[in-house]
């Protein structure tokens, strides 16, 4: 059983897929959209002339497009119909961009099917809605905003990267093709750091784990990573149950009556020199209560299967 797909693979059978083939092609159309043999045999321990004949059935019956990406074979999972059948239509697999992003979905599907127990949030909407359950509001989770397109609008963790989601701690992936520079690895953080320190205040750890196919990338992140943990062990002040989660509220409050959005809270709190010293106060209190360094803990992953990739 793999939790996290939540039956979903049943709903291919309407496609002729059951069983091991089913959890595979619902896995790979939630977690990026695209494989190769090489992980395909892998997981069905399959040989490879049964592989080569499940991808051109898959192939015939357009379920599949197999394509060439930096000298290696990629199956895309192009049917429209089967990211309906999973309740995942908005996801944005079905075009492979390029080699830079089609090796960063490889890569972050690769460490997920190695770790098929952990209670992954596959696409952008369970993110969302598991965060949101903590009382974490969507202003700060990672988001790219679309200007001047026809329906514009926002899309949250946009990379699509893996991250889990447990009672006690949070799991974040930061797969890296070998295009990238410690440059991106900053920034990812910068962009998840928001979310990151309202995990913590909640009492949740924070892991990043960086996923690569080379050393070099591996040794980077091992470092970088490595100096974004916590090592601060000095006690921190104790706050009552409840009291992190209302101060985020309160400084939300306070921050969209300055922007002028709440008339009724200026007011309340003696104008706008009143709002700005209520929000220093809520702001001391959520930093007293932060945990010092970024993350709880890291680890690092190299993928052999996709060891023969060119980047």
């Amino acid at each position: 059983m793999i939790a996290h797909l939540r039956g979903r693979d049943r709903a291919l059978e309407t496609f002729g897929l059951t069983g091991r083939r089913a959890k595979w092609i619902a896995l790979a159309s939630l977690h990026g959209g695209v494989f190769t043999r090489a992980q395909l045999s892998d997981w069905l321990g399959a040989s490879r002339f049964k592989v080569l004949r499940l991808v051109q059935a898959l192939t015939a019956r357009r379920i599949v497009a197999e394509e060439t990406v930096g000298g290696l074979k990629v199956c895309r999972i192009c049917a429209r119909s089967v990211y309906r059948a999973l309740g995942a239509e908005d996801v944005r697999h079905r075009r492979i961009t390029s080699i830079e992003v089609v090796v960063r979905r490889l890569l972050s599907f690769d460490y997920v099917i190695e770790h098929p127990e952990l209670p992954w949030l596959p696409t952008e909407s369970e993110k969302v809605g598991a965060f949101e359950a903590l009382g974490i509001h969507r202003s700060l989770m990672p988001v790219r905003v679309y200007r001047g397109a026809a329906r514009g609008g926002r899309r949250y963790f946009p990379r699509g990267m893996p991250v889990a989601l447990e009672s006690s701690r949070a799991v974040f992936v930061h797969a890296d093709p070998g295009y990238d520079t410690s440059t991106a690895l900053h920034s990812w953080r910068d962009r998840h750091r928001r979310l990151w320190e309202a995990l913590r205040e909640d009492g949740l750890s924070v892991e990043a784990v960086g996923v690569a196919c080379a050393r070099r990338p591996l040794d980077r992140a091992r470092t970088i990573l490595g100096n974004w943990t916590n090592a601060d062990t000095a006690p921190r002040p104790a706050h009552p149950p409840g009291t992190v989660a209302e101060a985020r509220r309160e400084a939300a409050r306070v921050e969209n009556a300055i922007r002028g959005m709440d008339d009724a809270t200026v007011e309340e709190l003696g104008g706008l020199n009143g709002c700005l010293r209520r929000l220093v106060e809520v702001r001391d209190l959520l930093r007293s209560a932060r945990p010092e360094g970024t993350i709880d803990g890291h680890s690092v992953w190299r993928s052999s299967r996709l060891s023969g990739v060119r980047i």
